[in-house]
């Protein structure tokens, strides 16, 4: 299925230990539709000492969110809204169902 959240969209989480929380989508895989939400479900890698990182560690890391326990997040109504894909002048784009507003 193809998913209608792009990188670089802003996000609010819907249902989940971090819901109500809104970030940046940093990555996004398709195959297994999961994304990865800037400061969203923080998780710990253990890290080895390496020559790059010599002294390992724990480091916090964002883990991935099955992409419909999350909505795009409209400027306009200060919350998340559903989408709707229209063809405008040849192209096709995102539309808010409630405010109209075309997201690129």
């Amino acid at each position: 299925m193809a998913l209608r959240i792009k990188r670089g969209d802003v996000v609010v989480v819907r249902s989940g230990a971090d819901k109500g929380k809104t970030g940046k989508v940093i990555r996004v895989e398709v195959a297994s539709e999961r994304l990865y939400v800037e400061g969203v479900n923080l998780q710990y890698k253990h890290m080895k000492r390496t020559q790059q990182n010599p002294k390992g560690g724990r480091v916090r890391r964002e883990g991935p969110l099955h992409a419909s326990k999350v909505m795009l997040w409209s400027e306009k109504l200060g919350k998340g809204q559903r989408y709707r894909i229209e063809t405008r002048d040849g192209n096709r784009v995102r539309v808010g169902v409630k405010d109209g507003a075309v997201l690129g």
